[in-house]
């Protein structure tokens, strides 16, 4: 295949996009840099696979950025873009997510994510994403214009609780019919936060439809009464945590289906689901398996309505964060302007009328209201002591995506601050402290 050739780096080295002819090497290459054990190589080539084969619908095969040595054809640093839509209580926005970032340790320090990164952000602005999101190593990514400002991996574990005589549920494999339900419980889950990432019919196919040992594979389940009732579904990590923690990462009711009768159920059958998935590792691995079930995790984000039913007895996971970057504030705020304009509606400012100036130190925003209405925001560039609130670095994201409210800010961040009568009460009424739990295309 032609390879499409986006930059000469210098010192024998390319950029270019990739094909489908690259699959191989991409695997291997991220199969031999990403994992952090021998036992997460294949389920990193896997995903590479399944985002390579063309049938991921958030992802082409031409998605990886590729630095390659021109001389051995040797791919020496990587990374890609997947597509997806958030929405922010509601509103749908584009956001682009690099991910598999690497780059050969005798290759490294010498600019060549910076590149790449210039590549994917100009992408994702191209397709009109309005964000870009990442997850990754601590701090690396600030760099590249990302603040930490959404939850990532928070959950609660448990040990095994005991078994009851007779069940009134029961857990059966989904399957392609299932898609509209599943995708009717999902949805009934997106009031809780403030971000959510939406699946279309065909992503819920894929999830079907990767390769058992992909990293980000999910096996779905249907939860339904032993006379058939559909209620629920989770999604489950196949593989234990460790050596012996079965997980969910999703899980979500259709409405008016009570959490206090279904939620003791999902807790004891996990169990059971552990002991086949800890069955079927040992079996692969033999006399080194060893594995066996001692406890249960729901990785369901900060918040989640099954902790009230097993908050007493469960201890706490320490959250990760997601890194977000917003290049255009202005066309955000405006994108998601009508759910502020309803917190606005709905606080003590309602049918403020005036300005707010927010500060970003190098940057600012001028906010105009009308009878509580948005009608503009433009760029403000007077100096940090007129405006009426302000924002070192990227903070203002976490307020942005309901990480943290003022009052915590002021807290962590001396320079913070909304210190008048008009901004503080403004900025509390349009931002409002809310975990989001975001399940990403991947």
């Amino acid at each position: 295949m032609d390879k499409i050739i986006i930059k000469d780096l210098g010192d024998g080295l390319i950029l270019r996009r990739s094909n489908q002819g690259d699959t191989d090497a991409l695997a291997a290459f991220n199969g031999k840099i990403h994992p952090d054990n021998e036992a997460e190589r294949m389920p990193i080539e896997d995903w590479t696979r399944d985002l390579m084969e063309g049938e991921n619908p958030g992802f082409n095969p031409d998605g990886f950025t590729i630095v390659e040595d021109k001389a051995s054809g040797q791919i020496v640093s990587a990374m890609c873009l997947i597509n997806q839509t958030w929405t922010y209580e509601g509103i749908p926005f584009g956001v682009g997510r690099p991910e598999l970032v690497g780059t050969l340790p005798q290759y490294r320090r010498r600019g060549l994510v910076r590149e790449q990164f210039k590549v994917i952000h100009e992408w994702s602005e191209q397709q009109g994403d309005l964000a870009q999101a990442i997850t990754g190593i601590p701090y690396y990514y600030r760099q590249f214009g990302y603040e930490m400002a959404v939850y990532l991996d928070a959950g609660r574990f448990c040990s095994l609780p005991a078994p009851v005589e007779e069940e009134v549920f029961e857990l059966r494999k989904a399957t392609e019919a299932d898609v509209p339900f599943m995708a009717l419980c999902y949805e009934n889950g997106h009031q809780r936060g403030v971000l959510n990432c939406l699946w279309n019919e065909a992503q819920w196919k894929h999830e079907l439809k990767k390769r058992p040992k992909n990293i980000n594979r999910r096996d779905l389940f249907i939860i339904q009464r032993k006379t058939g009732e559909q209620m629920g579904y989770i999604a489950a990590a196949p593989t234990l945590w460790g050596s012996d923690v079965v997980v969910i990462t999703s899980f979500e009711l259709k409405p008016k289906v009570s959490w206090w009768e279904v939620t003791p159920f999902i807790a004891r059958a996990l169990g059971k689901l552990g002991e086949t998935f800890a069955a079927s590792e040992n079996s692969e691995h033999g006399a080194s398996g060893g594995k066996t079930v001692q406890s249960i995790g729901f990785v369901l984000g900060e918040e989640h309505p099954a902790y009230q039913i097993y908050g007493y007895r469960m201890r706490k996971k320490a959250s990760y964060n997601w890194y977000l970057r917003v290049p255009d504030m202005i066309k955000f705020l405006t994108r998601i302007s009508p759910v502020l304009e309803k917190r606005l509606a709905d606080s003590i400012c309602i049918n403020y009328t005036g300005e707010l100036i927010t500060h970003f130190y190098r940057s600012g925003i001028r906010w105009t209201f009308e009878q509580g209405k948005i009608t503009n925001l433009e760029p403000w560039q007077g100096e940090w002591h007129a405006a009426g609130a302000c924002f070192p670095d990227l903070t203002f994201l976490q307020l942005v995506f309901g990480y943290r409210n003022l009052a915590d800010l002021e807290d962590m961040f001396a320079d913070c601050w909304a210190h008048n009568e008009k901004a503080m009460p403004l900025i509390n009424s349009l931002f409002q402290k809310k975990a989001s739990y975001l399940w990403p295309i991947s």
